[in-house]
């Protein structure tokens, strides 16, 4: 009897204890929440995918088109570097006496299954020259500043290298 409530005692202290250590041992049952993997996987997808100027040049055409008065859109965009990484290195040196050796490698990590990665320190985008538009609604000059503003604000590209022109 004694036995029985020292056990009922014991729980009821601890019980917060034990409820975080089953909730836990629950989440490592499951396999993985169905939006974790895929987030994953879009990222990885995104770290791998190569920048293409062609994809960005349709989706800027497909936004410009739905601001006020512009109507058909052309977009091209003209690339002076293209995006770059910046690979973590690391340096051996070796030293003979009044001379020193210094080699440089790429730091490489493995993510598992045999798969080997680079570590990634910085990613840089890619830097641009000029742009063209050419809008049914480019010989309207609000409809112009609009487009001139919205290229600037997603390229970076100051008004005198971006030009709006009026299209068929």
């Amino acid at each position: 009897m004694e036995r029985g409530k020292a056990l009922r005692e014991l729980l009821n202290r601890n019980k917060f204890v034990l409820l975080v250590i089953l909730a836990g041992a629950v989440l490592l049952l499951l396999p993985g929440l169905p939006g974790d993997g895929q987030a994953a996987e879009r990222s990885a997808q995104a770290e791998e995918a190569p920048f293409q100027v062609e994809a960005l040049e349709a989706r800027m055409e497909d936004a410009l088109s739905r601001i006020s008065g512009v109507g058909e859109v052309r977009v091209v965009l003209t690339l002076q570097s293209g995006p770059r990484q910046i690979l973590a290195q690391d340096t051996d040196s070796l030293v003979r006496g009044e001379e020193t050796e210094a080699s440089l490698s790429t730091v490489i990590v493995s993510k598992g299954s045999g798969v080997e990665g680079t570590v990634t320190l910085q990613q840089i985008s890619p830097q641009y020259q000029g742009a063209l538009v050419v809008c049914s609604g480019g010989g309207n000059p609000s409809v112009r500043l609009q487009v001139v503003e919205a290229v600037s604000a997603l390229t970076g590209l100051g008004a005198d290298r971006i030009s709006v022109c009026e299209g068929k």
